[in-house]
């Protein structure tokens, strides 16, 4: 699917970068092939406009924020969050303003992160209890640029059929390709699927799941949240919740910026933020390698790869149904171009 294609996709919430990023100034982005830029407005909450001044078309990135405000670093045109032109420092003070402006998009902030609505959203940004849950802390392990669609990452995400092949040198069995259980019930939001997976557990996961033994499983209980949210929520026998959350938000075609956050119900001294980072990281590349040597919109192009309807191939299904459904309701009737 070519997402930039489709423009009911501009009509959700994607997360961005950290709001912690935005405190030194403005930062750009590309969502689904828009320029934005993002700064804090005066009371420190994020603001996204178009990033192009509309006197030269510098773009407003390369200048900087200046009480609340952001200012061109061109000819210091200066903006306010809703992209209201509100000074030129050539004018004198009486002199009146050309009621001018640049295109602003929804921001907001949520789990540490900005989330930008290029129109107004459908759906709203997806809801984690566990962020409001003491029991748990939330740890923010990374965002990073990956060469995939993010409807392949969504689909990869409740494949359970490669872990065996995939993830065959940290958690993987060769020998046990399949779950012992796949449940999915669809929602308003998308979908739940449960699962129960057994996996290896080796030295460097011991920490990580709460057991010393050499093999454990993962009761999982997922979510997809549409179009490019998912929860990967995994319990392990000793009682430890390891879950997941991630943003594939679009940049272009064939690129994501994935956002991760982790949920655990344990302490620091348990395991530490280091551990888990490295555990995840060393798993996470392995989908990215494998992901990045696919063609990003094979999901929904049939013509490309062969349907033979294994059940882990059902969540890309309902996902690709879902999202059909979507276009047509606004639309749009081709999901690849």
């Amino acid at each position: 699917m070519l997402c930039t294609k489709q423009k009911v996709l501009r009509r959700f919430w994607y997360a961005t970068v950290p709001i912690d990023m935005l405190a030194d100034g403005p930062k750009p982005f590309i969502l689904l092939g828009e320029k934005i830029v993002m700064f804090l407005d005066a009371e420190g909450k994020p603001a996204a406009l178009a990033d192009r001044c509309c006197h030269r078309t510098a773009r407003l990135s390369k200048g900087w924020s200046n009480k609340g405000h952001i200012t061109c670093g061109y000819h210091g045109w200066t903006y306010d969050r809703t992209g209201k032109l509100v000074r030129i420092p050539q004018f004198s003070p009486d002199q009146p303003l050309p009621d001018a402006r640049v295109k602003a998009f929804h921001c907001d902030t949520r789990y540490g992160y900005v989330w930008v609505a290029l129109e107004d959203p459908l759906l709203p940004i997806p809801d984690l209890p566990q962020d409001r849950d003491p029991s748990y802390r939330r740890i923010h392990q990374f965002y990073d640029r990956w060469n995939t669609a993010a409807l392949r990452m969504m689909e990869n995400s409740f494949d359970n059929s490669h872990f065996s092949f995939v993830h065959k040198s940290t958690f993987g069995q060769l020998d046990q390709p399949k779950p012992e259980k796949y449940e999915l019930v669809e929602t308003d939001y998308g979908f739940q699927a449960e699962t129960i997976v057994p996996i290896n557990n080796p030295p460097a996961a011991f920490r990580v799941t709460g057991t010393s033994e050499p093999v454990t499983k993962r009761h999982m209980r997922n979510a997809w949240f549409m179009p490019f949210c998912r929860t990967l929520d995994i319990e392990y026998p000793s009682g430890l919740r390891h879950i997941i959350f991630n943003s594939a938000t679009p940049i272009d075609d064939g690129s994501i910026q994935l956002v991760q956050i982790l949920f655990r119900n344990d302490r620091e001294e348990d395991c530490s933020t280091r551990e888990l980072i490295d555990w995840d990281a060393a798993v996470i590349e392995e989908d990215r390698e494998i992901l990045e040597s696919t063609d990003p919109d094979a999901i929904v192009d049939v013509t490309r790869k062969i349907e033979m309807h294994m059940p882990s191939d059902r969540p890309g299904l309902i996902m690709r149904k879902r999202l059909l459904a979507l276009l047509e309701a606004h639309g749009e009737r081709e999901m690849s171009q």
